[in-house]
């Protein structure tokens, strides 16, 4: 009959331990093999019962006197192996067990389904809608959302400023309530920008529309555009045409560290729906001397 060491089995390096060590060493080695913590594993599921047959002997004074003299004489043999024993089909304890201890019940023996492993709560995830200018500036803004039990609850959220659209913000302990005394979950909150009228962002650039009239894209001009914190002075060039783009460096969206990307500031030629008596003979008188025939380029 081969020995077993149960004081190898609850990883216990010496038998002049106290109960409450007994004890210690049982509820970790439970939730470290247990198998809900290792599915399909057949390895763990053995482990387990030599763990309870363990527990069951140390933990009784008379049994582990017994078990102790035995040890003593076993465990001075050079180079003796713990090995696992031969179990019969449907029994909880090893025949070892049986030979010195006699016959146990299982009913009698510890269950490791009693043991209750702390599980944290599932995370909870939501998406909240935010202008350019929130994530660009920063902000702080309360959600409400309703629980698992169907209450509305208020959270305060700090948004902090150059945040990416598609970034969260994770809420510690907001989520789900954790199982057997296990931490709570999370709540994640997914940020999703609005673009706005004047600016559109992509990636760290920020888009915007350049308006300009027909003959300050004919003769070129410096206009005042406005960025997201400021104005911007820029040159359009002679002779440009609508649906050019024009690049301000480092007036985008935040990257870090102070950096920023670009606005880029596209044009668009606009032309006055009214005009005056004066305004249309100017047109025409440009349209008789002008050669210019934009379906002939």
């Amino acid at each position: 009959m081969i020995f077993k060491d149960y004081y190898k089995i609850l990883e216990l390096k010496t038998n002049k331990v106290t109960l409450e060590e007994i004890r210690t060493a049982y509820r970790l080695a439970v939730k470290k093999n247990h198998p809900d913590l290792n599915v399909g594993n057949i390895l763990a599921e053995e482990k387990i019962k030599d763990i309870n047959e363990a527990y069951r002997v140390l933990s009784d004074s008379t049994k582990k006197r017994k078990y102790d003299r035995m040890w003593t004489s076993n465990v001075a043999k050079k180079n003796q192996e713990y090995q696992e024993s031969q179990r019969s089909t449907g029994s909880v304890f090893s025949d070892f067990f049986n030979m010195f201890f006699g016959q146990a019940k299982e009913k009698e023996s510890p269950i490791y389904s009693s043991v209750k492993i702390p599980t944290k709560g599932e995370n909870v995830e939501t998406e909240i809608n935010i202008s350019i200018e929130e994530g660009f500036y920063g902000k702080e803004k309360k959600i409400s959302l309703r629980t698992v039990e169907g209450k509305m609850k208020t959270f305060t959220v700090n948004i902090p400023a150059g945040i990416r659209n598609g970034e969260k913000i994770r809420l510690i302990g907001q989520g789900k309530e954790g199982i057997n005394g296990g931490k709570n979950g999370d709540l994640l909150i997914k940020i999703k920008i609005e673009n706005s009228k004047i600016f559109k962002l992509q990636g760290y650039d920020l888009h915007t529309d350049l308006l300009i009239t027909p003959y300050e894209a004919a003769l070129g001009t410096k206009v005042s555009i406005n960025s997201i914190d400021d104005y911007s002075q820029i040159y359009v060039p002679q002779g440009t045409q609508s649906g050019e783009k024009i690049t301000i460096p480092h007036k985008g969206y935040k990257i870090g560290n102070g950096a920023r990307g670009d606005l880029i500031a596209e044009v668009k030629i606009a032309l006055p729906k009214n005009l005056t008596d004066e305004e249309i003979e100017l047109y025409k008188k440009l349209k008789e001397i002008s050669r210019f025939n934009p379906r002939n380029v």
